[in-house]
């Protein structure tokens, strides 16, 4: 018998992920995708101005167990919209490959580091306390944030979402293998400059994507984000470089 050529499922109408009861804003697909992103975001501008107020680093420390809370919540709310995520396995030869680029992120992550690989400082996350020991719960959150919460809701963004937006405003119904070159580059230079290590940033979108676009499955560079930033939060733990959290 002669093999089938491979073919890529169909894609889901656009409304099928819609909310129930209603065309509004907050029941779009393109929102479901944005508002957990936006929250993150958020929250972000929100200990930057409590910072400029004069709150203690002690206290905006708690910030993040808030926000990754919220993001969760969002997550949640909009769980059935996530049809790339839903019921989608990974073969092991696409989780190996997941893996290994994960780890591969994290060492060029750590090294990108030159002073024009950078913009700004970054204040970190130090979850030492005045007598300067490590609070153990807030480093449990801050990796299970990292780990488990964060690459869900940017993969979502920035790969599921805004790369195929840009290639076709109906990104329900593009196929990531068939995101044009300009898609790809501008949201990777979009990701990198998010952070503070843009470069590195870069190289790790540039990873991601590739990853989404080779497998057609959100849940590689899920994966491949969250090996990074687990392996992260371990490094900084051990090596005490909370200006990399």
């Amino acid at each position: 018998m002669t093999a089938q050529p491979h073919r890529p499922p169909t894609p889901a109408p656009a409304h099928a992920e819609r909310i129930p009861g209603g065309d509004g804003f907050f029941q779009r697909p393109s929102t479901a995708r944005i508002l957990p992103f936006a929250t993150y975001m958020a929250f972000i501008a929100l200990a930057d101005l409590l910072a400029r107020l004069g709150w203690s680093d002690e206290a905006l420390r708690w910030l993040y167990p808030a926000k990754t809370a919220a993001v969760v919540g969002l997550l949640w709310m909009y769980r059935h919209h996530y049809t790339e995520l839903a019921w989608r396995t990974l073969r092991w030869s696409q989780a190996a490959a997941a893996v290994v680029v994960g780890v591969v992120v994290l060492v060029l992550w750590v090294n990108l580091d030159a002073a024009w690989m950078q913009v700004g400082a970054s204040a970190g996350f130090n979850p030492t306390n005045a007598a300067g020991r490590i609070d153990w719960l807030l480093v449990a959150i801050r990796v299970a944030g990292a780990a488990l919460v964060v690459p869900v809701m940017e993969e979502l963004f920035w790969r599921s979402f805004l790369m195929r937006w840009i290639e076709q405003r109906q990104f329900l119904n593009v196929y990531p293998a068939r995101v044009g070159t300009m898609a790809v580059v501008v949201s990777v230079i979009l990701f990198g400059v998010e952070h503070n290590l843009w470069f590195a940033g870069i190289v790790a979108g540039a990873a991601y994507s590739l990853l989404y676009i080779k497998s057609g499955n959100l849940w590689s560079a899920v994966l491949a984000h969250a090996t990074t930033n687990g392996l992260l939060g371990v490094w900084v733990v051990v090596t005490a470089n909370w200006t990399y959290w």
